[in-house]
């Protein structure tokens, strides 16, 4: 199984600020798994959990209730025999990594007689000095006391290889609280809380000031007798509790093991921010070469900027529609865009006033690919999965690239991506197979883009149909460049292949795209007096969805939001310019799990690694908006968008 942090950053309990803690996990009842010991210790959990019973000589039973108990029920086969196996074969250390993690085993004596239970124990643990004795090797495992423990006047008749549970009713001396190895409360004697939504202010006060009680004796605590639940869990974070009491920790350690990943602020101290890089090895042929989510960049210190519309055009049914401008977020879900959004406290498209959703299943299948969807985006058609604005033979479904140039219209295709990856390929190339790049490029042999931006240079110079593109474009009468900046400073038509657009967005390129969408615009208004079209993707956010990279799904989305803000200042200063935002499909199924209205911090958590069946919404300002709204199918909004701008309507 993959490693899951042990040490985990939470938020403090004041201010709601993100500060530094360890988050442990608690097996609570370990022996009550399907696989006791082995299960917590897949996981990597700190402190594991079980009741026992001294039944007589070398003798410990496990379990609840011991009339309900067998033989078989042996701690030496359960937990000891584990253990010593386990330490040694990892050379003193409870887990063969680099982490340096101990391990605890805690021991709720249920037996009358703690002192002899406590006794024979000790005899037994002794045999292994180099596996439970700290003071022979210090990553050793550290057994703790608990239940009916020996009374704290008699902590010191123990030798320290045993430590004790704490409680914060005692008074303990100096001495004796050298001996507690952590504070274990009861829930119930401070909240009744059921784990779902907020706790009763007075009953939070509580729990937080034992908390700090805790922390003030120098103590780690856990609360035991709570609720178990991913909002318990995430509540405790917050609240700075050290140990999550868990009797699942196969699903609190799958919730857990990217806390980095699943956070996310900008106002007030930064969260916690994962070192190297989030990657993803689940993207297609054509974006395999992702280099990934460069974590420490994606930290983002003020907010973006957003722009309110004018509105002086929205809706309008009598006004021309000279240029359409469609904004793709690949990937982008409703989720995602609240992320942003509640992140940013605002994004330019959540300023859109028409909204509506649709249906983007396939002619094959249920959840869409990429291509599928963009190409019904592009071609007002379903389509399968995996084609390209094309049928099963090859045979070329019209794109609104097709359309528009047919109308004297000059048309655009931007992507923060691969140019050949599927949604900006659906728009101007027709193939049955999303990963033939070498034919859907030669589609922009047809000459029907005036402006082409993204990234991909390999897809025109490691060929294997030995054409020369860049030569043959620029013998129909395009400038090949490789810079966003070089987009607007030619009078010929322009192929941009920056490799700066298959970066990851971050806090150095954050407006890449929005660059690329301004200069687009400028040159677009000046090739045809007749109007553009011109599609914008942001690619990205599906690659985070792929990566399960909540900081890099923000940073994404502000990107196109950017990109958005660009189109919706020219469609305001235009008048005439429909502009349409929408996605292809959600990447992630990602749920937000809960927040803070004052930072503006997000906890979310992807539930998949890939495409998920929710709705894209489609959000539209400008004359027309308002036939984009309700609930219809994906491939209507083509259609829609041809029938406000057929010849008779221009």
């Amino acid at each position: 199984m993959k490693k899951i942090f042990l040490s985990l950053l939470l938020f403090s309990s004041c201010m709601m600020a993100m500060a530094q803690y360890p988050i442990l996990l608690h097996s609570h009842n370990d022996y009550a798994q399907q696989a006791p010991f082995w299960l917590a210790y897949a996981e990597k959990v700190r402190t594991v959990e079980c009741d026992m019973f001294y039944v007589g000589g070398t003798k410990f039973l496990v379990g609840h209730d011991k009339e309900d108990m067998s033989n078989n029920q042996d701690f030496d086969v359960y937990y000891l025999e584990p253990i010593v196996r386990m330490y040694h074969a990892n050379n003193g250390h409870a887990w063969n990594d680099d982490e340096n993690r101990d391990l605890q085993l805690m021991i709720d004596i249920k037996s009358d007689d703690p002192d002899a239970f406590t006794k024979a124990l000790v005899k037994k643990l002794k045999k292994y000095p180099d596996v439970f004795d700290r003071s022979v090797n210090p990553h050793a495992c550290q057994v703790i006391l608990t239940g009916n423990r020996p009374e704290p006047k008699d902590f010191d008749k123990y030798p320290a290889i045993i430590a004790f549970d704490g409680e914060l009713k005692n008074e303990y001396t100096a001495a004796q609280l050298e001996r507690v190895a952590l504070i274990s409360e009861n829930f119930r004697d401070y909240c009744q809380w059921n784990g779902k939504g907020t706790l009763i202010y007075d009953e939070e006060v509580k729990v937080k000031a034992a908390i700090e009680k805790a922390h003030k004796m120098g103590k780690q605590i856990r609360f035991w007798g709570g609720p178990d639940t991913v909002t318990s869990w995430y509540t405790f974070i917050n609240f700075g509790i050290d140990y999550i009491n868990t009797d699942h920790p196969d699903k609190c350690a799958e919730f857990l093991k990217d806390w980095a990943n699943q956070n996310y602020t900008i106002l007030g101290e930064s969260g916690p921010v994962k070192k190297g890089v989030t990657g993803t090895d689940r993207l297609d042929k054509i974006t395999r070469g992702f280099a990934g989510f460069q974590n420490e960049k994606l930290q983002m210190k003020e907010l973006i900027e957003t722009y309110t519309p004018t509105y002086l055009n929205d809706g309008a049914t009598d006004k021309p529609i000279k240029n359409v401008i469609l904004l793709i977020g690949d990937g982008m879900g409703i989720m995602q865009m609240i992320a942003a959004d509640r992140v940013n406290f605002g994004l330019s498209m959540m300023n859109m006033r028409y909204m509506g959703m649709v249906n983007n299943s396939t002619r094959d299948a249920y959840t869409t690919d990429s291509a599928a969807s963009g190409s019904a985006l592009a071609t007002g058609k379903k389509h399968f999965n995996r084609h390209i604005a094309a049928e099963w033979d090859g045979t070329p479904n019209p794109s609104l690239t097709d359309y528009f140039y047919d109308q004297g219209k000059a048309c655009g295709v931007l992507s923060l991506g691969d140019i050949a990856d599927a949604t900006p390929a659906a728009f101007y190339g027709h193939c049955a197979e999303r990963d033939s790049s070498d034919i859907i490029t030669r589609g922009l042999l047809d000459d029907k883009v005036t402006v082409v931006a993204g990234s991909g240079i390999k897809d025109f110079t490691r060929r294997n149909d030995g054409i020369d593109l860049p030569a043959e474009l620029e013998a129909i009468g395009y400038d090949f460049v490789r810079n966003v900046s070089d987009i607007d400073n030619t009078a010929k038509k322009v192929i941009c292949i920056d490799e700066e657009m298959d970066k990851a967005c971050d806090v150095d390129n954050i407006g890449l795209l929005a660059d690329a969408t301004r200069r687009s615009i400028e040159k677009l208004t000046k090739a045809s007096d007749k109007g553009f079209f011109m599609m914008v993707e942001g690619a990205k956010i599906d690659y985070a969805g792929h990566s399960r990279c909540l900081p890099g799904s923000i940073m994404e989305t502000f990107s196109f939001d950017l990109a958005v803000k660009e189109a919706l200042e020219f469609a305001d200063t235009n008048g005439e310019t429909l502009v349409i935002v929408t996605a292809d499909h959600e990447c992630g199924a990602l749920v937000l799990v809960d927040g803070d209205n004052n930072t503006g911090r997000v906890t979310g958590y992807y539930l998949s690694n890939d495409h998920s069946p929710v709705y894209p919404l489609v959000l539209s300002y400008g004359p027309g908006a308002s036939n984009f709204i309700g609930r219809y199918n994906q491939y209507d909004i083509a259609n829609r968008i041809k029938e406000l701008c057929t010849s008779d309507n221009k």
